[in-house]
């Protein structure tokens, strides 16, 4: 069903929106990856796989930079069905990387950062995504989940637990125009963190690999209009609304 469908994953140079990529190309659509890291590796995974690819350097957080990203986006392929809004600032706590200070001690430029990224940059590519969806009446935009509760993590959880509520208020406000707005974290059930490519060699062999992500955000790009403002998961192989307190 994504044969042809052109999907935008943001913050995919690697990691997490690295693999997304990687699962898009898979069910042979045109993949759009952009980061404000260097693209090659990415790249060269869609390569491998024969993709239909664009790769553009962007920063969610800059409105021209997005505004271009778009407006690349629709030069060369004349829609947009998908934004997957995966960039973001990330604590590492459990890779044994630093805590990040507490809200007492906390750098009001570093708070600026996290929530300008994570949040700032969902609202951003969000809002220069949906005039095309709009246009065209059809359009899926996925923002990921994430839940820190170290200390220390207040600035990432923050920005999370608002993206839940982002996610239903543009839902609402897009429901007309036949755009589906969901959320969901990259860790099936049980899985509680993932060490990526970036991650040091003895926490990738201790911790769960990015594989395990599966084809959770392929599915949340097929997401029926009835689950639109939902936070999802995928139970048994299918789609399922999570209740509004969770944040995974």
């Amino acid at each position: 069903m994504l044969e042809g469908k052109v999907v935008i994953i943001t913050g995919s140079a690697g990691g997490i929106g690295r693999y997304v990529a990687k699962t898009f190309a898979q069910e042979h659509a045109k993949v759009v990856v952009c980061d404000v890291k260097p693209l090659d590796n990415v790249s060269a995974d869609l390569e491998a796989l024969e993709a239909d690819y664009l790769a553009a350097q962007a920063d969610v957080r800059d409105e021209k930079s997005v505004r271009r990203l778009m407006d690349s986006v629709m030069n060369r392929y004349g829609r947009i069905d998908v934004l997957h809004n995966n960039a973001a600032m990330v604590t590492h706590f459990q890779w044994g990387g630093p805590v990040w200070p507490r809200i007492g001690e906390l750098d009001p430029s570093f708070w600026d950062k996290v929530i300008g990224t994570n949040l700032g940059g969902t609202f951003m590519c969000t809002r220069f995504a949906l005039p095309h969806m709009e246009a065209q009446r059809s359009g899926h935009i996925i923002s990921t989940m994430g839940g820190s509760r170290a200390t220390g993590g207040a600035p990432y959880a923050v920005s999370k637990d608002a993206i839940r509520t982002f996610t239903r208020r543009v839902a609402e406000e897009e429901r007309e125009f036949n755009v589906c707005v969901v959320c969901m974290g990259p860790n099936p059930p049980g899985i509680t963190g993932i060490a990526t490519e970036e991650a040091p060699e003895e926490v990738r062999a201790r911790m769960r690999s990015v594989e395990v992500v599966g084809n959770r955000y392929v599915l949340a790009a097929q997401a029926p209009m009835e689950l639109t403002g939902e936070q999802l998961d995928v139970q048994d192989g299918k789609l399922v609304g999570l209740p509004p307190a969770s944040l995974v």
